[in-house]
């Protein structure tokens, strides 16, 4: 006899089950989905103990026969996919007929089902089917799992805790209400409710049900689309930037998915918007033919490919900045107008943020209008005033060396000066770095560079991004670069400083990304360039500060996505001085 078996189907479900069911939330999340493949227009989702105790997903879709009831359990069993055809146009969320047979073979399952007016119920335990009855229901489908992992004890050891397996229950279940605003969800923990949306198709509601008035009042319609993809949903006003990644929804035909370059697309369309480490919350649907996907990576379902991602990018790109600069066109906090770009509670540290660039105070009496070289007389020329982002404001004072106090017929105004000022050279570095040709001016005494010799040749590799912004290194010996010339908008007295910089960025832990280096570069060299809080400035050089600030591409935010300005409007003043009634 060989040493090759097949193996008994109850083992070969509890083996597939360490990949389908890890934990509760996978329960929850395939006997979901597979009542929206039923076309069910309410889920509810009852937990005992954050679903370790029990499990019940009751719907009322088509419901499945008494045939189907029992098959159903079966490995690969499915009525998703017929031939190998259609797993090229799969457009539902189940299909691998994995999830029934691997539940059950590592718990106590309970099914009811009903089809037509004849109910069924089927009750299995450890993957053996017990028995098949008769039962009344009304059409639809309830599935009782209980005591998850019963037989596989060591599973059931590394299980979190309770509140852990809640949470991810809660962020799956909010997802799926996003991605299908015409179906009802309702989820409770041990009685308690924890998630009602309406059902009504409407997906702002359902933005609402999940992360509140406050969030759904800030979210903004948007839709795009070309010859391959077609999107639609929603995007946050930058202030509405959370801590947490999982704010960021994706959907791709109603599913929801994770794509890390989808991702950083949609994070790159929020760059100085946002600060570092903040995530804007954004509902995404994209709509794509089928056989442009591919979602058979992982049993989860969850990871996926797609066949014209640059296409899919560049859509999602140029959809979000151009609806930013619409909503970001006046930086208005009106108590009464909530739809508003920054709030008068909002507040700004007196230190700018800390970075490698951070340097020790410049001395007073600093000449802004050298630092800032943006031909601004010439712009004023060329542009017409009502072509500015923000009207024309006349300094009144400063307080605490840092913030600038103006006005205008509007209301009143709050300018951080060094996050202005970085703003300012920000694009005003990223213009001469995205130039055709960099200029570039000899050095009187060539500069030498030491490094370790495995930075050395890190700074090697990239080579060809430096040269690209007119950095050109000789090599000196092993360890040495030689220097002899430098851009022409290096800071004028630190080119040494400047290019350390530089190269710090190159060194930078992590994997080197050549389509962020330039905007990194931009950022480090405005910081080096800027102002700081507690620098003495006039009253002309703050006039200065603020024309020119006003012709800024984004005039609302600092490179690391700091405001740059706050108001509040004359309405505000008086209501804060009682002058008006609310």
């Amino acid at each position: 006899m060989g040493t090759i078996q097949v193996m008994d189907e109850v083992l070969a479900n509890k083996i597939a089950a360490g990949e389908v069911v890890e934990r509760c939330f996978n329960v929850v999340k395939e006997l979901v989905e597979n009542s929206i493949d039923a076309q069910s227009h309410t889920i509810r989702v009852s937990l005992v103990d954050s679903g370790v105790k029990e499990v019940v997903v009751e719907d009322d879709g088509i419901g499945m026969s008494r045939e189907d009831a029992t098959l159903a359990f079966s490995r690969h069993a499915t009525s998703k996919l017929k031939n190998l055809n259609d797993l090229f146009h799969i457009a539902s969320l189940g299909f691998r007929g994995e999830a029934l047979p691997s539940i059950a073979s590592v718990s106590v399952v309970t099914l009811k089902t009903s089809r037509d007016g004849v109910g069924t119920e089927v009750h299995i335990k450890g993957g053996h089917i017990e028995s098949v009855t008769s039962c009344d229901l009304q059409q639809g489908t309830t599935i009782k799992v209980q005591d998850l992992f019963y037989n596989t004890p060591v599973r059931l050891k590394y299980l979190k805790n309770l509140y852990t397996e809640l949470a991810f229950i809660i962020e799956y279940m909010n997802k799926m209400a996003l991605s299908y605003p015409d179906v009802k969800f309702v989820l409770s923990n041990n009685g308690k409710e924890l998630l009602n949306t309406a059902g009504d198709g409407n997906l702002l509601k359902v933005i609402y049900a999940v992360y509140g008035i406050d969030v759904a009042k800030k979210m903004i319609e948007v839709n795009g689309e070309n010859d391959d993809y077609v999107i639609s949903g929603y995007i946050c006003y930058p202030e509405m930037a959370k801590a947490s990644r999982n704010v960021m929804t994706t959907l791709v035909n109603g599913r929801v998915i994770r794509n890390q370059e989808l991702n950083r697309t949609i994070l790159d369309s929020y760059h100085t918007y946002i600060p570092k480490e903040k995530y804007p919350i954004v509902v995404l649907n994209i709509d794509v033919d089928p056989i442009l996907i591919d979602i058979n990576i992982h049993p989860q379902k969850m990871d996926i490919k797609f066949s014209k991602m640059d296409s899919l990018k560049e859509l999602v790109s140029k959809m979000i900045k151009e609806q930013l600069k619409k909503l970001l066109l006046i930086p208005h906090a009106s108590v009464r107008d909530r739809e508003t770009v920054y709030e008068v509670e909002d507040s700004l540290p007196v230190e700018p943020p800390k970075s490698i660039l951070e340097e020790e105070e410049t001395p007073k009496q600093q000449k802004l209008v050298e630092e800032i070289s943006f031909d601004f007389e010439k712009g004023k020329e060329e542009s017409n005033q009502e072509e500015y982002r923000i009207k024309e404001m006349f300094p009144v004072g400063i307080v605490h060396k840092t913030y600038i106090i103006a006005e205008n017929s509007d209301g009143m105004y709050i300018i951080d000066q060094h996050a202005a000022a970085e703003r300012i050279n920000y694009e005003k570095c990223l213009k001469e770095l995205t130039k055709d040709k960099i200029e570039t001016v000899p050095l009187l005494v060539p500069l030498k560079l030491e490094y370790p010799k495995d930075e050395f040749l890190k700074i090697k590799e990239h080579y060809d991004v430096l040269e690209n912004i007119g950095i050109f290194l000789e090599e000196f010996g092993d360890h040495t670069f030689v220097v002899r010339r430098h851009p022409t908008w290096f800071y004028e007295g630190r080119e040494r400083e400047c290019l350390e910089k530089i190269l710090a960025i190159v060194l930078e832990k992590g994997e080197f990304k050549k389509d962020r280096f330039v905007y990194k570069t931009a950022a480090t060299m405005a910081c080096r360039m800027s102002i700081k809080a507690n620098d003495y400035i006039s009253k002309e050089e703050m006039k200065f500060l603020l024309d020119t600030l006003r012709k800024c591409e984004n005039p609302f935010t600092c490179p690391h996505g700091r405001p740059t300005i706050i108001t509040y409007s004359n309405y505000d003043l008086e209501r804060l001085f009682k002058r008006a009634m609310s």
